[in-house]
């Protein structure tokens, strides 16, 4: 069957947390959010710095509960933070992986706020290191070619930098209707560019520096 014919791949559901560190004494510490890096021998997203997440397992359920239950799972796999069940998790994004891609997700983010002194832990195999990071410190750092940010964190970021402190943000999603969105792979002669429908091409997926703030 050649590619033309191929039937795209059912998307696997899966969810995030964008873990944002709480607003210090007077609410007003600027924005950090927590990004884990993935082992650099792993098959999917090597080295890669990613918001703690994963598939949803059976053990999740079913519908629309399956993605809070994963993403609160998958931050205590990753990160050893364990969230309560009536935390706030506000819906960011969603996330559909494109139609041409073979391993495909169906992801959908919460911002949640860190519960108070406590550092991630990281398992040291599936996830090697942790860090809080200001999303624009997170952009400015970045560097062509070497570890990268995947095209759905980047854009997050994006999005986060816009906003002071961890209360903005949840202010400023609380409430909003979540639309799914699909990234467009766009193959130009050698160049293929990832982007999103009305927003800037983001496609020069770059580095994190060792400078980024560690975790308490």
């Amino acid at each position: 069957m050649g590619a033309e014919e191929r039937k795209p791949v059912t998307p696997r559901p899966a969810a995030s947390v964008v873990l944002m560190r709480r607003g210090g004494k007077h609410g007003q510490r600027a924005l950090e959010v927590l990004l884990l890096r993935r082992d650099p021998e792993a098959s999917f997203f090597p080295g890669a710095w990613v918001f703690p997440g994963g598939a949803c397992d059976p053990e999740d359920g079913e519908g629309p509960d399956a993605y809070r239950a994963c993403a609160i799972r998958e931050l205590r796999e990753e990160a050893g933070i364990e969230l309560a069940e009536d935390d706030e998790m506000v819906p960011f994004c969603r996330f559909i992986t494109p139609e041409m891609v073979p391993r495909r997700y169906d992801a959908w983010f919460f911002l949640a706020l860190a519960p108070a002194h406590t550092p991630p832990q990281v398992d040291g195999s599936e996830i090697v290191d942790a860090r809080w990071v200001r999303p624009a410190a997170a952009l400015a750092s970045a560097d062509d070619g070497g570890v990268g940010l995947p095209f759905p964190t980047r854009i997050q970021l994006g999005w986060l930098a816009e906003h002071a402190t961890s209360n903005d943000a949840l202010a400023a999603y609380r409430g909003r209707s979540v639309e799914p969105l699909i990234p467009e792979v766009i193959s130009e002669g050698e160049e293929t560019r990832v982007v999103l429908p009305g927003i800037a091409d983001s496609t020069n997926i770059t580095n994190l520096v060792e400078e980024l703030p560690r975790p308490d």
